[in-house]
């Protein structure tokens, strides 16, 4: 993972605050654009396996609640999807986006929270770990990145790291 070495920076604050959120309990709401779909369904299988050993985590793909992501959302609609969430979760919860920026619905969306885990492509954004979409082996550093937040997951879960030091 060579290539990290210059994005630890951004991953940090990232990790901590994600990390943060889930000893308190919070919801995981995963939200991929259409390409990284695959990703979305390699997550929700494997964060929870048996084998890990280790306490469940709350996460919900945003596509299994409102099935009409990809359609124009204005801003009322957001708004409503936001309300739905605050309701469902009791204001509990948090977004890990992963996917491009730029003109994509579902990032705008995620964009409006303050407290989410964004691996943004072909966008450099606050407080968002910056990849490239068309880099020829993105899909290995997303796999890489995965097992990254796997293994901080376990460490934090059973007190080797602590996220308030």
């Amino acid at each position: 993972m060579s290539w990290f070495e210059e994005q630890r920076y951004e991953w940090i604050p990232q990790i901590i605050s994600a990390m943060d959120q889930i000893m308190q309990g919070y919801t995981i709401v995963l939200v991929t654009d259409q390409e990284r779909q695959w990703f979305s369904h390699y997550i929700i299988d494997t964060i929870n396996k048996k084998t890990k050993e280790r306490p469940m985590i709350p996460i919900v793909k945003l596509s299994s609640f409102y099935g009409r992501l990809d359609q124009s959302m204005d801003t009322d609609a957001m708004d409503m999807l936001s309300d739905m969430l605050d309701l469902s979760f009791k204001g509990e919860y948090f977004f890990w986006y992963i996917g491009k920026g730029g003109d994509e619905r579902r990032a705008d969306f995620v964009k409006r929270s303050n407290n989410a885990l964004m691996w943004m492509m072909d966008e450099n954004y606050p407080n968002a770990l910056s990849l490239r979409s068309y880099e020829s082996h993105i899909d290995i550093k997303l796999l890489q990145l995965y097992r990254l937040f796997d293994r901080t997951l376990a460490s934090v879960l059973f007190g080797e790291i602590d996220v308030h030091a």
